[in-house]
């Protein structure tokens, strides 16, 4: 189990406002594990003890929808921490994550996360910070529901993924989502998904090997209406 005071990636995240002396408090207490693809780390209700921090690998961000349908607000990637707005608020989670691939987190208790924050304000405006980024990133996602195209939020799913996540050698996107993984992202029926990255591929804006998916026109995708 690595320090969190020489982790690399704790500069991606709130906890590199922390001192060495509070890093090092933390990593004598925080608890290490892998979570393999499909397993759910938290969900939806459930009262957390504390936050996560991605130090390997992608998880998705879910909220159950009226409809009983899976809504993905987002996907998180290593260096990333999950579960700190619930500490925040002192609410039960209201997002399921789960993993996308085999992922390694680390778990660190509620009561040394809450005591930063009352004493380093330096992490307290950071952790401030990411969630209004995530506050942002939400209302974007109404915006985008209410006034785009199917087509458009496909589209910009996947230049989303290709600017975030990049490529395999063979120049399929490195992240693996399956049609209704995708369906969940842009909020419509896992037919229609399908239907649209068939466009997609007659218009010579993407081609698909099995699963995988490719772009071959960056510049096409973003012009889709």
């Amino acid at each position: 189990m690595g320090k969190c005071e020489q982790c690399i990636i704790k500069q991606f995240n709130s906890l590199k406002t922390l001192s060495q002396e509070e890093l090092i408090r933390i990593s004598e207490c925080k608890t290490s594990r892998v979570v393999k693809k499909g397993e759910v780390i938290f969900e939806e209700g459930d009262s957390l003890k504390g936050i996560y921090c991605i130090r390997e690998g992608i998880c998705k961000l879910t909220k159950l929808s009226s409809n009983g349908k899976d809504q993905i607000i987002k996907l998180v990637v290593k260096g990333e921490l999950i579960g700190q707005r619930s500490l925040v608020s002192d609410e039960s989670v209201n997002l399921s994550a789960v993993a996308l691939n085999d992922m390694e987190v680390c778990f660190i208790p509620k009561s040394e996360i809450m005591n930063d924050l009352q004493k380093n304000t330096a992490f307290t405006f950071d952790v401030l910070k990411e969630m209004a980024m995530d506050l942002k990133e939400a209302d974007d996602i109404i915006v985008n529901m209410a006034q785009k195209s199917v087509r458009q939020r496909l589209a910009e799913t996947l230049i989303y993924i290709n600017d975030n996540f990049g490529t395999k050698s063979d120049g399929t996107l490195s992240v693996l989502l399956s049609r209704e993984d995708f369906a969940n992202i842009i909020g419509t029926a896992t037919e229609s998904t399908i239907r649209v990255l068939s466009q997609f591929k007659k218009e010579d804006l993407i081609t698909t090997i099995g699963k995988q998916i490719k772009i071959i026109d960056l510049e096409g995708l973003k012009r889709v209406e």
